[in-house]
């Protein structure tokens, strides 16, 4: 199998509960919620998707023809930037929906390669065995396959969602994280008041936009 990647580049996680991590983000081209295209937005499940992941031009994108291409090219890009023997090599798989590529010999490549892997995932795709860090992203609209993890983030407010109907799955982290958009301050009011009423969740900002990096 090939794997088609938008970008990927070095920075830190900006949200949730690897907030300020040194990250290795591998943006994988493709989603089965939306096409990524504008004139189809409308019709999409996820509506409010602020990321770019079609093709293959961004910062080291491009098709890497095996697992171990992929993960090669991925330490070296890590070892450019950070110091050697500072701490695990980190990649976050992330998309559009990165499920729809990352799979076990891929898995296998990378863990070989030195990296402790996590995914952002919208959760419907089950994830395979082997990956470090689960983080699901429920997207209202789709089916939840993925019931369990190490975090579940919900972008909020996302109607219907109810909060009840996440808080007896098995995560062991849950974030409400700030609908982007015009009515954002609005939002992360709503979310501060109801991570301070409801104490089981925790409040996840989009730290990498306060700060202004990638």
């Amino acid at each position: 199998m090939s794997y088609a990647v938008k970008e990927m580049f070095y920075t830190l996680q900006g949200e949730g509960a690897q907030a300020g991590r040194a990250s290795l983000f591998c943006r994988f081209a493709g989603c089965n919620l939306w096409s990524g295209r504008e004139e189809d937005r409308h019709k999409a499940v996820c509506q409010f998707c602020d990321t770019d992941f079609v093709g293959m031009d961004g910062p080291g994108g491009g098709r890497f023809a095996s697992p171990e291409a992929l993960a090669t090219r991925a330490r070296q890009m890590w070892d450019k930037t950070a110091t050697a023997n500072s701490g695990k090599p980190y990649i976050v798989c992330t998309g559009g929906e990165p499920l729809l590529q990352l799979d076990p010999p891929l898995i296998d490549a990378l863990h070989k390669a030195g990296f402790e892997i996590a995914v952002e995932t919208n959760g419907t795709i089950e994830a395979p065995d082997g990956i470090d860090w689960i983080c699901v992203s429920p997207k209202a609209g789709s089916e939840l396959v993925q019931t369990a993890g190490n975090e579940l983030k919900l972008v909020w407010p996302q109607p219907p969602f109810s909060l009840e109907q996440f808080e007896s799955l098995g995560f062991d982290r849950f974030y409400l994280q700030p609908m982007d958009g015009p009515d954002v301050l609005a939002n992360t009011r709503l979310c501060v008041e109801t991570a301070m009423a409801r104490p089981s969740w925790r409040l996840s900002l989009q730290t990498h936009k306060i700060i202004g990096i990638a």
